[in-house]
């Protein structure tokens, strides 16, 4: 009660009490990811110490403004894409928590921060995340970096919600971005609930993106577990699926290869943030924790299935 009287009677206390909060949930994130990493050997230790490598110095505006040219047309044109909901976006730093589909490029999330780019320019960036065995690879990595795209951990998000920079999270990982056609309108968040307990500790919102007709550019036939498992994908990379997806112009093929994606039509729509309790310990109550988690995972659906009956094509939108 005494830190919301001090609250009142100076108004940047507040601020100053929720920056310090944010900057001691980056430190702890950043010592937890340090000792992981160091007890990674082999590739898996490769892979972990390639994906470590970011900052917080991007998005490369002048890059992406070369890129215009590709992205516009892409979005506009061959994917027409249709954008809704910037009235639900709060002041930064927030969390967007979102699907995605069509590894290893996935187009619906790549459209989300071009078109956020579009819409504020260099006024509010966002850092698009990514699987560590992406941020590892030479060449992709390193575009990724220039594009502003973070690893998918906690100590890089957390720096990012820190510095007052928003982030664009997507829980599911490969389980989302490789689930079936047949379960694409579906929002697959894997029970993943950390980036609940993240949004706490770095006291900030959480904002849905719900999605459709990713999953259209490159149809998944079948998520390979089976071939992950043997090939111990797992251990190596974090990745639990080998998929086969249909794809151009390589046909019926493992859904890892580059890929001309199919002229899908991708609709998106941000949701009404979800406002979490103030106090940190909430990030230690699994019950809290698992309500916030099922109430992000619902808007998102209840956004997707709004989206989806605006489909006129199965494929094609």
């Amino acid at each position: 009660m005494a830190q919301v009287n001090d609250t009142r009677r100076s108004p940047g206390a507040g601020e100053e009490a929720t920056r310090r909060r944010r900057q001691r949930a980056a430190s702890r994130a950043r010592d937890r990811a340090r000792a992981h990493r160091e007890e990674q050997s082999g590739l898996a230790g490769w892979v972990a110490e390639r994906a470590s490598a970011w900052s917080l110095d991007g998005p490369d505006y002048e890059f992406m403004e070369l890129q215009k040219y590709f992205w516009n047309p892409l979005m506009d044109y061959w994917f027409r894409m249709e954008i809704e909901g910037w009235e639900h976006i709060p002041p930064a730093p927030a969390l967007l928590i979102g699907i995605h589909s069509g590894a290893p490029f996935v187009w619906d999330a790549w459209t989300v921060g071009v078109q956020w780019w579009r819409h504020f320019g260099r006024a509010r960036p966002l850092h698009g995340t990514a699987h560590d065995a992406l941020m590892a690879l030479p060449g992709f990595g390193e575009y990724f970096r220039r594009m502003g795209v973070l690893p998918a951990h906690a100590d890089s998000i957390s720096a990012a919600l820190a510095a007052g920079q928003d982030v664009a999270l997507w829980p599911g990982g490969e389980r989302d971005s490789l689930r079936p056609w047949v379960k694409r309108d579906e929002a697959v968040l894997a029970g993943r609930m950390g980036f609940v307990r993240l949004a706490i500790r770095s006291a900030v919102p959480i904002v849905p993106v719900a999605t459709v007709g990713g999953p259209d550019s490159m149809p998944v036939l079948a998520t390979g577990r089976r071939i992950a498992r043997v090939l111990q994908l797992d251990r190596i990379a974090r990745l639990k699926m080998f998929p086969i997806a249909l794809q151009f112009p390589w046909g019926v093929s493992p859904a890892l290869l580059p890929e001309l994606p199919l002229p899908t039509k991708i609709r998106t729509a941000f949701q009404p943030a979800v406002v979490l309790d103030g106090d940190p310990e909430r990030a230690d109550d699994e019950a809290y924790v698992k309500e916030k988690y099922e109430e992000v995972r619902a808007r998102i659906q209840a956004g997707m299935d709004a989206l989806a009956r605006r489909r006129r094509l199965p494929v094609f939108g």
